[in-house]
């Protein structure tokens, strides 16, 4: 539905360039010489085949004198994108949910992390996108976390892989502050957050990350994800079966309690490879 929205609203924005352009007297291929692309790419743009550049939106608002109607429209598009497809609607539902429940195995939750562990993992990810791309990315999970500072929060229970403790990410001194702001939000008891250490070897699971929603008056739903795909579950048997899955990470993890102290360790040994690098 978001991508089908998103869709429309930049047809709109391709029929308006054509009926401002034609009220101006000038062929796709005239316009396309005054803002320096083709015409075959004008002809594009007013069929919401392809997306133009911002500096190209400006300029096409000075030449056909729309007041930054193409520039602030452009923006708007762009913004309200702030997540990949698949994670669109999970987004919107973690912001409705009276409980939500993460296992992961290879990274901090999104809405655990800080800015610049969330920088690096951007950077690591998307190694040639702009500065301003990977700022809007972190930005659109920092927005995310802010649920858990509302006094109507969700229950946010946690399960790590010890090994995401251990992986530098960032560096040491990225992972140290990290790794305090989860002790932080523990201490807090705004997230219940435990840890299954390495040392237990198979766990369930082992495919990937798991998060599982509860709402006030609307059924649970799961999700999984990969590195290049995600997938919202809201069939009955598929999540009760993902429930038992947490139910057995649980199991595997330590108590909250050894879970805390070993966070804290990890981020002390992170401060000490800070100060000797």
């Amino acid at each position: 539905m978001a991508n089908t929205r998103r869709k429309a609203a930049w047809e709109y924005f391709g029929e308006e360039l054509r009926r401002r352009r034609e009220e101006a007297g000038l062929t796709q291929a005239a316009l396309g010489q005054l803002v320096f692309v083709s015409g075959g790419y004008i002809g594009q743009f007013e069929q919401a085949i392809r997306k133009p550049q911002l500096d190209v939106a400006m300029r096409i608002d000075e030449t056909l004198d729309t007041r930054g109607f193409f520039e602030r429209l452009w923006k708007k598009l762009i913004r309200e994108k702030r997540f990949a497809s698949y994670f669109e609607e999970v987004a919107e539902l973690e912001r409705l949910a009276t409980k939500i429940c993460d296992f992961a195995p290879l990274v901090i939750p999104g809405l655990l992390q800080t800015p610049t562990y969330a920088r690096a993992v951007t950077v690591a990810s998307v190694p040639f996108a702009t500065e301003a791309a990977i700022k809007d990315t972190v930005d659109a999970r920092l927005e995310r976390s802010a649920i858990l500072d509302d006094a109507t929060r969700p229950e946010f229970w946690v399960i790590l892989r010890e090994n995401v403790l251990r992986t530098p990410v960032g560096g040491p001194a990225v992972m140290a502050e990290q790794l305090n702001h989860i002790a932080s939000h523990i201490r807090n008891r705004t997230a219940l957050v435990t840890v299954i250490p390495d040392a237990e070897g198979a766990y369930p699971c082992m495919g990937g990350m798991l998060r599982l929603m509860e709402f006030e008056d609307a059924p649970p739903v799961a999700y999984t994800e990969t590195e290049y795909s995600g997938t919202l579950i809201d069939e009955p048997a598929v999540v009760k079966s993902a429930q038992r899955t947490y139910d057995l990470l649980r199991v595997a993890a330590l108590s909250p309690e050894a879970s805390l102290d070993l966070i804290a360790s990890a981020a002390e040994d992170h401060r000490r490879c800070a100060r000797t690098t």
